[in-house]
Formats: C-alpha cells, structure tokens, sequence
C-alpha cells in the first residue's frame, strides 16, 4: 500500500509538470499536438520509472500477471486508464492496482502516456504448445459456430493488432489473457460485447486463444 501511495504522488507531480509543459507549449506558439521536449521528457520518467515496476519500462511486461502495453492502440490506452481513474474498470487488478495509480492522472498525462505506450516496439512473442495454438487459431479466425461465438478476428483485426477502439491482443500474456476472459465472463469488467462472447467459451477453448495470441507477432 505504501509504494502504491507513493508512486501515486510521483504521478500526480510528473501529471502537473506535464501540464506546464503543454502550457508552456502552447504560449510559446508550437503545434498543439506536438507535446514539446520537456512534456515528453516527464512522461517517460513516469513511464519507466513508476509504471515500468509492472509494465516494463518500455512497456513489455515480462510479468504474465500484468499486461503488455508496448503498441498498444492510444485510443484504447486512454479509455482504459480514464476508466481506472473513474473506477469504472471493475476486474481484480483494476481494484489492486490501477484505481489508486491512476486517480492522480489528468487528461494531459493519459494522452501522453498512451502515446508513449503506442509508439514502444513489442517484444518478440513467445511460441506455445503447437496443437493448442493451433486450435486457438481456428477460434480466433472462426469463432465456435455452434456455441454463438464469433470470430474474435472481426473487431482485434485478422493479425490481431487492434483496429478502431479495439485492442490489440497480439503477443499478450496467456495469464493475462484468461484472467480478462473470466473478468468478462462474471461481467466484473462490465463490456457488454465481451460479455456476450465471453459467456459461451469453455475454459479449453480460452486456454486456447490465449495460446494463440500469446504467440503471435
């Protein structure tokens, strides 16, 4: 609880020089959108120094309780900690974790940081149990007919990298993964859509998917 306290009050300090930074930015007459050398130079030291302690520093988490943010879509990025910030995002870790890191956090800085996140390469998946890929695969690319599921490819993209507001699942912790999955399937994490598909997966066919993009570029 400490170092969760801590780390909150480094965010909110690093959020409100983030913010004079784009201030200053804008009264010196440089782009808007273009967050000068100094916004950009506290972000990282938040990115690496406070949520690299889960994430990584360059967002490849090598921690499968936590999930990788390296080329994460931004626009999912800033949903996501807005809905931290909001105690919308209601799965375990979300409560552990991510509520108390992210109440500090203005708009500012959740841009920022999503920017950050989406523009770090991600690490170099790793390859799974052949036969569970494989059957992964199919349920990603398919969906389960039968049981009303449909191919996850349509909204994560056929490579699985996001599109739109969806996110990227590509080369995303198993662990990770399934945890989500059951978050959806009780609606603790409260996505309709997810939900709706979640609940008519067995535990071998998550299992599988996880697989799946757990081991995909």
């Amino acid at each position: 609880m400490r170092n969760i306290t801590l780390a909150s009050r480094t965010l909110r300090t690093v959020s409100s020089l983030a913010v004079a930074a784009v201030l200053a930015t804008a009264v010196f007459g440089a782009r808007a959108d273009e967050p000068d050398a100094a916004a950009k130079a506290y972000v990282h030291k938040v990115a690496v120094g406070t949520c690299g302690t889960c994430h990584g520093p360059d967002g490849n988490s090598t921690q499968p309780k936590f999930p990788r943010l390296a080329g994460q879509r931004a626009s999912y990025l800033v949903t996501q900690l807005k809905g931290f910030r909001a105690q919308t995002r209601g799965d375990p870790d979300a409560i552990g974790y991510m509520w108390g890191m992210a109440a500090e956090l203005d708009d500012a800085t959740i841009e920022a940081l999503a920017a950050y996140y989406s523009a770090q390469k991600p690490a170099v998946s790793r390859s799974g149990d052949a036969p569970l890929v494989s059957r992964g695969r199919e349920i990603y690319e398919h969906g389960v007919p039968a049981q009303g599921v449909p191919a996850c490819g349509t909204c994560h993209g056929a490579d699985a990298r996001g599109q739109q507001d969806f996110p990227r699942l590509a080369g995303q912790h198993a662990q990770y993964v399934l945890k989500q999955l059951a978050s959806f399937q009780s609606s603790m994490r409260n996505v309709a859509i997810m939900h709706g598909v979640a609940q008519n997966l067995r535990l071998p066919e998550m299992q599988a998917v996880a697989a799946y993009l757990e081991a995909q570029p």
